[in-house]
């Protein structure tokens, strides 16, 4: 009978299979011990596969084309696995985390853009106002398949994130891929990306305007300071649009501040996760700082998690009417674990539900009124257009002013038709809403526990 020696590179393997389960081991054997034993009870990891992967870790060390070292290769496994599970897990090393906390409390160097990952390609979930990305015309839903020549496939947001970072003044090229259009190229200059993440403005007398472009820590206090302005300097306000369009999210505490400015009582949000006793749930308190003025909400595909915790809330509270097209979907939460000083992994741990038990995740918020992206154009009144005032000899209304007034009417129509209007077709039609609520009864107030369809009598 023929004996062979084994290898060293299965000694080797072996060697350092024992010397990662052997923890494992210990660990499994005082389980066993403190729990009554079950026929299906297993270790922790399975010995084959440990092995398996020592393997491939020894011959990928020996055998690939240049050294590389074994730190390298463990950051690699470890970033495979979080790769593997969602496209929100990450690995985060050195500078990524500093990054990470830019992105939510200071100013960066950038592009201003929010990106995932969807068949190996970058996504955009969408631009924020205001910055290089958005004056460049990038739009939610572009995949960013290079920068600077550099093919995207397969490289994770957070790679792609940093490669689009960098000191304010340079460029950056991007090639965008876009649905119906052949990709192209978008020469970007980097700048201080500082947003203020809430402003607002009338619309017409009575009807406020106000955009949140990100969710980040101090969201809430600044939406409430532009509310109070508001109120100061037009006093009543018959309606107010609320825009969370193209919103990629951010701080879930934010979210849950903008929610409660809008209602006095019930949850907001909560999470469920696998670890016992670190769900978390959300409710509203008794300060809140426009309780009765009739909402619409703006919603599209760029809105994703805490802009779908807001109109998830509202919507479920009947505080809102949510117009727009459905949401993102993005309705997971990521805690960030430290491993050392300088690493970390950002994991996602549970999922978002709204006040009613709906999870958002991959479902998005359906609107209450769907509208379609799209812009109005004014027509100009034709000069061949007559009425009663127009003909000669009619009677006169009495009202000197109105009189008066109709005497231009050729004149505008002429000044008019050099001009055409384009505006934001979602907003309009927002706003008619809130004029058909105030139409209706101008009497009626909402009532705070919920339903435009209530009243307070």
């Amino acid at each position: 009978m023929i004996s062979r020696r084994p290898s060293f590179r299965r000694v080797w393997a072996l060697a350092l299979a024992g010397c990662l389960t052997a923890p494992l081991l210990a660990f499994a054997q005082e389980s066993q011990r403190a729990a009554p034993q079950s026929p299906q009870q297993t270790l922790p990891l399975p010995l084959e596969e440990v092995r398996m992967f020592t393997e491939a870790l020894e011959r990928i060390r020996l055998s690939y084309v240049d050294e590389i070292d074994d730190r390298t290769l463990l950051e690699n496994a470890i970033k495979g696995m979080l790769d593997g599970l969602d496209p929100h897990s990450a690995y985060i090393a050195g500078n990524d985390y500093d990054n990470l906390q830019e992105t939510t409390t200071g100013e960066f160097g950038g592009l201003g853009i929010e990106v995932g990952r969807e068949s190996g390609y970058i996504r955009v979930i969408s631009p924020i106002d205001d910055t290089p990305a958005d004056r460049a015309g990038i739009e939610a839903g572009d995949l960013i398949i290079a920068i600077d020549s550099v093919p995207l496939r397969e490289m994770l947001p957070e790679e792609a994130a940093r490669m689009m970072r960098g000191e304010p003044g340079t460029e950056v090229t991007v090639t965008i891929s876009r649905e119906g259009v052949e990709p192209f190229d978008l020469t970007i200059v980097r700048e201080v990306i500082a947003i203020a993440s809430v402003r607002s403005m009338m619309l017409e007398p009575g009807y406020a305007y106000v955009r949140i472009s990100q969710f980040r820590v101090n969201t809430g206090n600044e939406l409430e300071e532009e509310l109070e302005e508001i109120y100061t300097e037009h006093g009543e306000v018959k309606g107010m649009v609320l825009d969370l369009r193209n919103n990629p999210g951010g701080v879930l505490q934010a979210s849950v501040s903008v929610v409660d400015s809008f209602i006095n009582q019930g949850r907001i949000v909560y999470t469920e996760g696998r670890i016992e006793g670190n769900d978390l749930s959300f409710s509203a308190n008794r300060k809140t700082v426009a309780p009765d003025v009739p909402l619409v909400v703006l919603i599209n595909n760029g809105s994703a998690s805490a802009s779908e915790i807001v109109a998830g809330a509202l919507q479920d509270h009947g505080r809102a009417i949510i117009m727009g097209t459905r949401s993102f979907g993005k309705g997971s939460v990521q805690t960030v674990l430290p491993l050392d000083e300088t690493r970390a992994i950002k994991l996602t741990t549970s999922l978002y539900f709204t006040p009613e038990g709906r999870s958002i995740q991959a479902q998005g918020i359906e609107p209450d009124i769907e509208v379609d992206e799209a812009f109005v154009t004014r027509r100009a009144r034709s000069v061949a257009q007559y009425n009663e005032s127009n003909l000669q000899g009619h009677l006169e209304n009495g009202d000197e002013e109105a009189s008066e007034g109709s005497n231009d009417d050729i004149a505008d129509a002429l000044i008019s038709a050099e001009e055409v209007l384009v505006s934001d077709y979602p907003l309009n039609e927002a706003l008619n809403v809130l004029k058909g609520i105030n139409a209706f009864n101008p009497q009626q107030r909402i009532n705070t526990s919920g339903n435009f369809a209530q009243r307070q009598d």
